[in-house]
């Protein structure tokens, strides 16, 4: 299961926050790199990486860190 699986399909913001939850209970690893490896193998473009970013900064504001 991948961050971008989880998080792909919005009900709002509340059911971003509970599937992210879900997703962070069960990620293990270091999330940074992976998403490096992620673009860096093609997988993810760079419009999906800046997203992602952008996604992480706003969901780091709603959890206060």
């Amino acid at each position: 299961m991948s961050l971008f699986d989880n998080l792909g399909h919005q009900n709002g913001m509340q059911g971003v926050l509970e599937r992210f939850q879900r997703f962070q209970k069960m990620f293990t690893g270091n999330p940074q790199q992976q998403v490096q490896q992620l673009l860096n193998s093609g997988k993810v473009t760079q419009q999906q990486y800046q997203q992602a970013v952008q996604m992480a900064q706003q969901l780091q504001k709603l959890m206060g860190k």
